[in-house]
């Protein structure tokens, strides 16, 4: 009977080995049937039925071969094998340090026993207890340094350690004393590929794969490689090799899953990680996996569910503490935020992302030189990470660190037209970035956003009214509510059901409540997901659904992505394309979009007869004038000012500046610095121009009405480009100060000359810089001009269309009629204005 049971279990390996996995089951099972102790047959059996996934099953099969050892064991407690075949089966089990315990006891029996010594390091490698696990595998090499298996063990280790070039060194030591020892090919890819060496990281795995076809875990690395060079599909193939081989290979499911996460397939990817986890519930990777795509989703607190998870499994893991900082940032807990991106940092100090996400909340918190810092040290090391080269510059141009500018833009706008995602689409409206480049920034973005189906199918709502919804973060004390204020509340009730779609915060201030009456429906969304928000414009069956945020601050634009409605519409927010599939049109004038360049739009456009700038012609200006000594200006002499964000100024308008202030005598330059580290700068650049520092005045914040009513101390307010002021140019005109602009090529460069002309000032519009110097000059030195250009303004500010809100509204309500009647007759969106007039109804 031994015999034939002999014969049975050789058997069974040749099936296994050929791939005949049922058979070679049932030999085995045929084995233990005549043979209940037979512990090869029991321990291969259970290996098997972990790779088939059938862990119940493994476990039972490793038990009873674990109960074998120890009956062994307590007969012949100093064998040294057996302790080391347990310590395997402990380990398969998940019980390391047992596992640890058993190996330490075999090398007591046997202190030579090289196995022994190399499943210890590995044990302790595990167990993330790198330093005591090299410290091993050292004294292992000193007593065997021709040891293949001892080598390869150290590069294992170092490569955890993120040593590459060292684990590298010890792959080649091995290869030295086994050149086709599979394992060792396979463990110089992944040194290679830590070392971003990756076209050697793939020769390294085929080198492995062609030693052992079969070998799981170089398949696996090989997909790996893949991902990082977004070869999705070789990737997937790869990985689906890897578990063809082994169907166990929990981190093959992972991998899998991180990049379904990453081409955005999330169904697909929650099943890799449901996969990866039921072979392996400890795998914490898998965990912040799922925690990624939650958060991508917005569901923030299945996100930082699972990120618990993970810490309960890891309580140091980077990755989960990454998670965590993001989430937190995301709902502006900062604080909170910070402190999860120091935890992920102390983990991995080299975890670009949380030095990114540490730059993001600085960035929010106004604290810009933080946000620099924190930028440079992302984009040190990883030179592509997404978006991180954008944000870094935003942050220099905010305190207007003009350091190497000309070149880093121009480096960043190479790799926009290349397609990378260097940049969210708002960084670059103050670069000179052409309309075709925005464009592309903004398509690459959204296509980087998850993808959803539409909850919109075509439908036609019978409704009496069309039913319009507003979406926006800032209905309360913010620019774009001083802009559209009148607009809410002047629409036609008979024609028009008006909602506010509020998810940004309630300030309680005057004009947070002053929209909220202006609505039929204001309803405060902000703790809600952008899916929900999407199913209740889909419910209120919502016609036209107009976003005021774009590509800014705060933006929700996974609620229009699912097409909640049939005609959405990008106005107001954001001076350029959305560059997105779902969002049907955008609001503009001939001005803003010329006519020829519709086909840097994404969206139809649709050409608005004055202006695209709604304006609020109830905005009070403060009856009570401060003094000049009160805004720290001097009693008397030539106030140039320009109140734009310091962001919108470039060294060449910033140069120009200069040269009025040093041809004008007795002039100063009034700005608004939203922080010390800018003003300074400034002032610097002020003074290598020969210009005295304290030529600049910088203006504080101050209430809306106050800060109207200090206009009155400007004589010409200087525009910037190619980023034209927008509100601050209303603001200025409103207030009765000419505003000189020179108009550029892109909408956000053109919005100044677009207001000029609805407030009759073409003059003011000038088409080179050497012009709009040129004028300022002259203006400058004419008080009587620029007298008259004031007398004009005072008159036209009254008369023209530009603040003319109840003529505004209009005009954009003719043009949500000829979108809806489209829509009514089941028509494309298409374009109109320009050559294609709207109708007043």
């Amino acid at each position: 009977m031994t015999s034939s049971v002999d014969e049975i279990f050789r058997r069974a390996i040749a099936e296994m080995q050929a791939g005949k996995i049922d058979a070679a089951e049932r030999s085995f099972k045929q084995v233990i049937q005549s043979q209940p102790g037979h512990l090869p047959a029991l321990d291969v059996l259970s290996i098997l039925l972990a790779r088939l996934g059938r862990r119940q099953e493994a476990e039972h099969y490793a038990l009873r071969v674990l109960a074998a050892y120890d009956e062994v064991l307590r007969l012949k407690p100093n064998l040294a094998e057996p302790w080391l075949g347990r310590g395997h089966v402990l380990n398969r089990l998940g019980r390391n340090t047992e596992a640890i315990e058993s190996c330490e006891r075999a090398i007591a029996a046997k202190p030579d026993f090289a196995q022994a010594h190399l499943l210890r390091a590995k044990l302790l490698t595990e167990l993330r207890r790198y330093d005591d696990a090299l410290a091993g595998v050292d004294r292992l090499l000193v007593r065997a340094p021709g040891f293949t298996e001892a080598w390869l063990g150290r590069s294992n280790i170092l490569f955890e350690l993120k040593r590459y070039e060292k684990a590298l060194a010890a792959c080649e030591r091995a290869l030295a004393l086994s050149p086709n020892l599979a394992e060792a090919w396979h463990g110089r890819g992944n040194a290679l590929n830590g070392l971003k060496r990756y076209d050697e990281a793939l020769a390294a795995y085929d080198k492995a794969l062609a030693l052992n076809p079969g070998f799981a875990a170089a398949w696996h690395g090989r997909g790996n490689v893949l991902n990082e060079l977004k070869r999705y599909d070789d990737a997937l193939a790869a990985y689906d090799k890897a578990l063809a081989a082994a169907p166990d290979l929990a981190e093959s499911w992972l991998g899998r899953g991180n990049l379904l996460s990453e081409i955005k397939r999330y169904d697909e990817a929650f099943a890799a990680f449901d996969r990866a986890l039921a072979l392996r519930p400890d795998l914490a990777e898998a965990q912040v996996g799922r925690g990624n795509i939650f958060f991508d989703l917005r569901q923030h607190n299945d996100a930082l569910a699972a990120y618990d998870r993970a810490l309960a499994l890891r309580s140091e893991f980077a990755g989960a503490w990454l998670g965590h900082g993001n989430v937190l940032a995301d709902v502006k807990q900062y604080d909170a935020a910070l402190a999860a991106y120091d935890r992920a940092l102390a983990s991995d100090p080299d975890l670009a992302e949380a030095w990114f996400g540490r730059g993001n909340v600085f960035f929010d918190l106004k604290r810009y030189d933080d946000a620099l810092a924190a930028y440079d040290r992302a984009v040190g090391l990883k030179p592509d990470l997404d978006y991180a080269a954008g944000a870094r510059l935003s942050s220099k141009l905010y305190i207007c660190d003009w350091t190497d500018l000309e070149s880093e833009t121009a480096r960043l706008l190479v790799t926009i037209d290349d397609g990378k995602l260097s940049s969210v689409p708002f960084k670059i409206l103050a670069t000179p970035a052409s309309a075709a480049s925005q464009l592309q920034c903004a398509r690459c973005f959204v296509q980087n956003q998850p993808a959803f189906p539409p909850m919109w199918q075509g439908e036609v709502y019978p409704h009496d009214r069309i039913r319009i919804a507003y979406l926006s973060a800032d209905f309360h004390e913010h620019a774009t509510a001083h802009l559209a204020a009148g607009l809410f509340e002047q629409h036609d009730r008979s024609r028009f059901d008006v909602t506010a779609i509020s998810f940004g915060p309630d300030d309680k201030s005057l004009m947070r409540h002053r929209i909220c009456q202006a609505f039929e429906y204001f309803v405060d969304v902000r703790d809600r997901s952008d899916q929900h928000i999407a199913e209740l414009i889909h419910r209120l069956e919502i016609d036209i659904a107009v976003d005021l945020k774009g590509h800014t601050q705060n933006a929700r634009l996974g609620i229009l992505a699912r097409r909640a409605a049939p005609i959405q519409v990008n106005y107001l927010g954001y001076p350029g394309t959305m560059g997105a599939s779902y969002i049907d049109y955008i609001m503009a004038d001939p001005t803003v979009i010329p006519a020829g360049d519709g086909a840097f739009y994404s969206e139809q456009v649709v050409w608005l007869p004055d202006s695209y700038q709604v304006n609020d012609n109830r905005r009070p200006i403060s009856e009570c004038t401060p003094t000049r000594q009160e805004c720290g200006l001097p009693q008397t002499g030539f106030v140039f000012c320009c109140f734009n964000n310091v962001y919108k100024i470039t060294p060449a308008i910033f140069g120009i500046w200069m040269r009025l202030l040093s041809a004008t005598g007795n002039s100063v330059l009034w700005l608004f610095a939203p922080n010390s580290t800018a003003a300074a700068n400034l002032r610097r650049e002020a003074e290598q121009r020969g210009v005295s520092p304290e030529r600049l005045v910088f203006a504080d914040m101050a209430d809306p009405a106050d800060h109207l009513a200090r206009h009155r101390h400007a004589d010409l307010f200087l525009d910037t480009l190619p980023y034209n002021a927008h509100t601050t140019a209303s603001d200025a005109l409103w207030a009765g100060v000419p505003v000189l602009t020179c108009i550029g090529s892109t909408f956000a460069g053109r919005v100044a000359a677009s207001l000029l002309k609805a407030v009759g000032l073409d003059e003011l519009i000038t088409h080179s810089l050497r012009d709009y110097e040129t004028l300022a000059r002259k203006l400058a030195g004419d008080e009587s001009r620029l007298a008259a250009l004031k007398d004009r303004l005072v008159c036209h500010r009254t008369t023209y269309p530009l603040f003319d809100t109840e003529r505004f509204v209009r005009h954009i309500e003719a043009a949500y009629v000829t979108m809806w009647q489209r829509y009514q007759r089941g028509e494309a969106p298409a374009g109109y204005g320009e050559s294609h007039p709207i109708h007043i109804l």
